[in-house]
């Protein structure tokens, strides 16, 4: 069996692009699971059907395939994303295909184990990029921010205030009972501030 995952990060984006690329690789659309959540983490009720969960069989058998368009479809956190690849192509058996990114591609072919060995070397240089990248922004932030306490100059940008009812809105807009446009329209907000926001939010909520 074949499936294809699609992922957006917020209710009022389109999953049209994604889901056309995965019919086109003659995927039925009642195989095509989606998810509009966060790719921080993966506790998604769609991609959790797939791969199951402590509670929940997954859909994924051993010899099937799971296409994505691309990476950051899966998820955003490269480490995590490593352990959720060894989980599908080992704990489960089942096969990726990422379609922007041929070398990720462990199909089921002649040359099998060779696809594996190279998806998972590509996977692995990714995830060590993605890491330095980081502790190259941080590295950078700390000596932003001592230089900037050494010339007594003040740090960062006042963070935004909440409206009133943030909160009310917010959890609306992520339980997909409202757009992220009509949230904004109730909370008199421009659509950068509402983001500005939302990251805000999210980074200062525990676990995120």
């Amino acid at each position: 069996m074949t499936y294809g995952y699609a992922r957006v990060s917020s209710t009022d984006q389109n999953l049209d692009r994604q889901i056309e690329a995965l019919k086109a690789e003659g995927i039925d659309e009642r195989h095509i699971l989606c998810d509009k959540a966060s790719g921080k983490d993966f506790d998604r009720k769609a991609y959790n059907s797939l791969v199951g969960t402590a509670d929940t069989a997954p859909m994924l058998r051993e010899g099937d395939l799971l296409i994505i368009l691309s990476l950051d479809r899966l998820g955003r956190n490269y480490s995590e994303i490593r352990g959720q690849w060894e989980h599908i192509t080992n704990g489960l058996k089942a096969d990726i295909k990422v379609l922007d990114m041929p070398l990720l591609d462990t199909s089921t072919s002649s040359d099998n184990l060779d696809r594996r060995f190279m998806a998972d070397l590509v996977l692995q240089i990714l995830s060590y990029v993605a890491e330095k990248e980081r502790l190259s922004i941080r590295e950078r932030q700390a000596q932003g921010i001592a230089a900037a306490k050494a010339a007594g100059k003040p740090l960062g940008r006042p963070r935004a205030e909440y409206p009133a009812e943030w909160e009310k809105y917010y959890t609306a807009w992520q339980g997909g009972e409202i757009t992220a446009t009509k949230a904004m329209e109730e909370l008199g907000m421009k659509r950068t501030t509402f983001y500005k926001l939302v990251g805000q939010y999210e980074d200062a909520k525990p676990n995120a």
